[in-house]
């Protein structure tokens, strides 16, 4: 047995699988997990978690107070500033790496060399070309695909200027992003400036330092992860409205199981193909198995989703959880929340953890070598891998929990379009309209990932919930969207049980779900332009920060979600956070996040704990947006005679 816990598993998790599932861990022996290892954590360090510790020179660690300076004379404000910064810049890169390995993918697509990847979606491939101002209707299929390919590259090491994915977002903010001067370059620049403004001696205004901040996350969600978005669509499908299943009662008993872990989309997609081919059915039954049965782990699990219909076996904190059911044969991992611990917690059991992305090695873990040019080759070999790992299983350490709940997933922007507008009326107009009459209070996007120093899931839910109860539709990416689909609330009948009467009547009217899943953590660029289409839509404002939106982030952990956060508020979306980021030793930097920034960008963080508060603050956020225009306003309804019909001129 393992040491107890500190807390119980009912105090860790809201849904049962996961709870069965810690339960059987400390039974087997597991030594310890996420929720346990947090716990011994114990209370975190002041200066960490203000965010004063500095440790950018060695004349340092030096623990900063109001009192006390670093070494170099740096303050409360200069280091917590720095520290955000250098925060946002990883979780920039973390996207936008992710964005360079599909653009070299679909260079060599276009130059014959994709192996068996091929363009999916030539549809979204002319309309990509078209946005990014590529004449394309006289080009080849190919040729269009390598045009878009060298200008994406182009958007990675511009030198001057301004990213020309910019020009996607409405005028008026693009305006206060010259004006703010935090329009950024070349993605790999502002990068690199970023790293290089937060070094010893360089930038010591915190202002500044935080406007970097918005700088370099505009390059993220206005470039790098609007560069994947758009590639994934075009190499492997736009999604389209799916069904499928979540929670660990996904797992097969009588089949070989398969999960795919992590973020990168390409091996994947392989691994999909692979999983039907004839050879390794006839393999997985020639070891006494029905079959190849993949299931997915966090945002690689919603890529595969949503364009394939592969079952969700978790989000983010059930990875560990998935190997403890003991009928994993292999989880592949590529990049991003993938858990060092994987490995370790695989020794109990027989499952094997292969890395597959030379970036991302785990120590106990076997490396195997992608090459996409071999994709489907290398895929096959991995589903043999786990094949041969089968007979291995042992039977009394064996448990799948029965949970599992039905979802529909894959709504992409270019879905709604047709789901609202029809093929060809392709419009957001029964949104807009739908707003403006105010059956629709507003949109709020819940996003971001599960974390172990919380109850897993229950904000996300609580909040959602009573979102839609409010008549405020809620769109969801990443972790968030996952503990939504293991709750039901993915279930279109289900979700419409539970949302306010005028909110279920326009989701019944155009046919869409008061919750739409809309894709993995880096697709929260869908987002950015479903505001976008809103705007231009006409009717809720000329920008961004005018529209009666609203991003959440209950649960967040990661560098990324701080990246996400700023690019939200830097686009002019207000951004509620479950806890806040790690700069509370400064009250100027925090002043600033929370309150100043509204002047500068339109949009500012808002920390709160509490679920009830947060649907609180959210409904009156949408209901001040309302009023500001003018959509409030009761008007008396009059019967026009014709006299007054011909007055109107329209």
């Amino acid at each position: 047995m393992a040491e107890e816990r500190q807390r119980s598993p009912r105090e860790i998790a809201v849904d049962e699988a996961s709870i069965a599932m810690l339960e059987k861990a400390d039974a087997d022996g597991v030594e310890n997990d996420a929720f346990s290892r947090a716990d011994e954590q114990g209370k975190p360090c002041v200066f960490g978690t203000d965010g004063v510790c500095c440790r950018i020179c060695h004349m340092g660690p030096c623990k900063i107070s109001e009192y006390a300076p670093g070494v170099c004379g740096a303050t409360v404000d200069t280091v917590a500033a720095r520290n955000l910064l250098r925060q946002v810049a990883a979780g920039t890169s973390a996207h936008s790496d992710h964005a360079r390995h599909l653009v070299h993918l679909l260079a060599d697509v276009a130059q014959g060399r994709g192996g068996h990847y091929r363009i999916s979606d030539e549809t979204r491939l002319r309309a990509a070309a078209r946005l990014w101002g590529i004449e394309e209707h006289d080009l080849e299929t190919l040729e269009c695909a390598g045009r878009l390919a060298e200008l994406f590259t182009e958007e990675f090491r511009l030198q001057d200027g301004s990213l020309k994915t910019l020009e996607l977002a409405p005028k008026p903010r693009q305006a206060v992003w010259k004006r703010a001067e935090i329009a950024p370059s070349g993605i790999d620049r502002t990068i690199v400036e970023a790293m290089h403004r937060t070094n010893m001696g360089v930038d010591h205004d915190y202002r500044n330092l935080i406007k970097g901040a918005l700088k370099v996350a505009i390059a993220d969600g206005w470039g790098g992860s609007m560069i994947a978005t758009t590639i994934s669509d075009i190499l492997f499908g736009t999604p389209k409205p799916v069904k499928s299943r979540a929670n660990l009662g996904v797992l097969e008993a009588d089949m070989v199981n398969v999960l795919v872990h992590g973020h990168e989309p390409a091996l994947t997609e392989m691994l999909v193909v692979a999983s039907h081919d004839p050879e390794i059915r006839a393999a997985a039954a020639a070891v006494g198995a029905k079959g190849v049965n993949l299931a997915g782990i966090c945002c690689t699990a919603n890529e595969v989703l949503m364009r394939h219909g592969v079952p969700v076996a978790g989000n983010f904190l059930q990875q560990e959880l998935a190997i403890v059911t003991g009928a994993v044969e292999l989880m592949v991992t590529d990049v991003q929340c993938c858990m060092a611990s994987l490995p370790e917690v695989a020794k109990c059991y027989h499952t094997k953890i292969l890395t597959s992305n030379p970036l991302a090695r785990n120590d106990g873990a076997e490396a195997v070598h992608f090459e996409p040019e071999q994709g489907l080759k290398c895929a096959k070999e991995i589903l043999r891998k786990a094949i041969a790992n089968y007979p291995h299983r042992d039977p009394k350490k064996v448990a799948i929990p029965n949970q599992q709940k039905p979802l529909v997933a894959g709504f992409s922007n270019e879905t709604i379009f047709e789901m609202l507008g029809g093929r060809f009326r392709r419009s957001f107009r029964p949104l807009n309209d739908a707003i403006i009459t105010g059956r629709v209070r507003g949109v709020c996007a819940v996003v971001g990932c599960t974390n172990a120093r919380g109850k897993m899931d229950e904000y996300i839910l609580t909040l959602t919930q009573e979102l839609i109860a409010r008549n405020v539709l809620v769109l969801q990416t990443g972790c968030a969207a996952v503990a939504c689909g293991k709750a039901g609330f993915l279930t279109p009948e289900t979700a419409l049980e539970m949302a306010g009467p005028t909110l279920r009547e326009v989701c019944e009217a155009v046919g869409i779900p008061p919750v739409l899943h809309m894709g993995s953590c880096v697709d929260n660029s869908r987002l950015l332009m479903a505001v976008t289409y809103i705007v231009e839509e006409g009717g809720l404002g000329a920008d961004l920060s005018e529209a009666p939106v609203i991003g959440a982030a209950p649960e967040w952990m990661s560098e990324k979600a701080i990246a996400i956060g700023h690019y939200f508020v830097a686009s002019g979306v207000d951004v509620v956070l479950g806890h806040p980021f790690h700069t509370m030793g400064s009250k100027n930097v925090t002043k600033l996040l929370c309150g100043e920034l509204e002047s500068i960008v339109g949009a500012k963080f808002h920390y709160i704990s509490n679920p009830a508060r947060a649907v609180e603050v959210i409904c009156e956020h949408l209901e001040k947006k309302r009023n500001a225009l003018g959509i409030n306003k009761q008007v008396e309804r009059k019967l026009l005679d014709m006299k007054d019909r011909r007055e109107l001129h329209v």
